[in-house]
């Protein structure tokens, strides 16, 4: 299978790998964690990280997504990216898809600081941010029919269908590696669970609001 070119997805694969291997050879992969992952407490504790060169709070979201436990970690989140990403932003465009990546990182920490706003644990990967992307390849290429229930239309019961399969599979991800991975690397090898279903809720939402911007129709040049 042939996948199409997609210059923004190849570019954030590009940074993000650029990033991992530069905080890896350095040994600097902890502690970027800590100044630049997101931790949910610095949103209701200012100082919490006071004295340090630390990225700004409101800015951990996008950061966090520069940084990864280690080579699975990395590995299998520019696996998916490539795949699912590139078939979206054939659709979406580079706009479009740079867009929903960036939707799908902040509505991940929400959801995070959602389930724990205490958390001192930092959170890192591009794990939400790619769960938006597939949402939208699974809304797009999924090829399952379903039939509406009740008031329901169709098209909402398979997007309830599909966030409910993301999120069963997520739970027992996490519940499969609560012990953590990547060696070594303690709450950095936990998997956010809640982070990667406000990040696929987020794409759920986000797509057919993205699609109408897409092929929206541009006004005829009057001669």
């Amino acid at each position: 299978m042939k996948l199409p070119a997609g210059r923004a997805t190849n570019g954030i694969a590009a940074i993000s790998v650029a990033a991992f291997l530069l905080l890896y050879l350095a040994g600097k992969v902890t502690d970027a964690a800590i100044i630049g992952g997101f931790i949910p407490a610095r949103l209701g504790d200012p100082a919490l990280l006071q004295g340090m060169l630390a990225v700004p709070a409101w800015l951990t979201p996008v950061s966090c997504t520069l940084i990864h436990a280690g080579w699975l970690h990395i590995g299998f989140n520019m696996f998916m990216l490539l795949f699912c990403g590139r078939q979206v932003e054939h659709v979406l465009g580079w706009g479009g898809t740079l867009f929903l990546y960036g939707v799908g990182a902040y509505a991940a920490c929400l959801a995070q600081w959602l389930v724990d706003p205490a958390s001192t644990n930092p959170m890192v990967g591009a794990s939400g941010a790619i769960s938006a992307i597939l949402a939208t390849y699974s809304l797009l290429y999924s090829q399952q029919k379903v039939r509406r229930i009740g008031p329901l239309s169709a098209n909402l019961v398979r997007v309830l269908w599909l966030a409910a399969a993301w999120i069963a599979i997520q739970l027992m991800i996490g519940l499969a590696s609560s012990g953590g991975m990547d060696g070594g690397l303690g709450d950095l090898g936990q998997i956010a669970i809640a982070a990667h279903i406000g990040g696929f809720l987020a794409g759920l939402a986000a797509t057919r609001p993205l699609l109408r911007w897409r092929f929206r129709k541009k006004p005829r040049a009057v001669h």
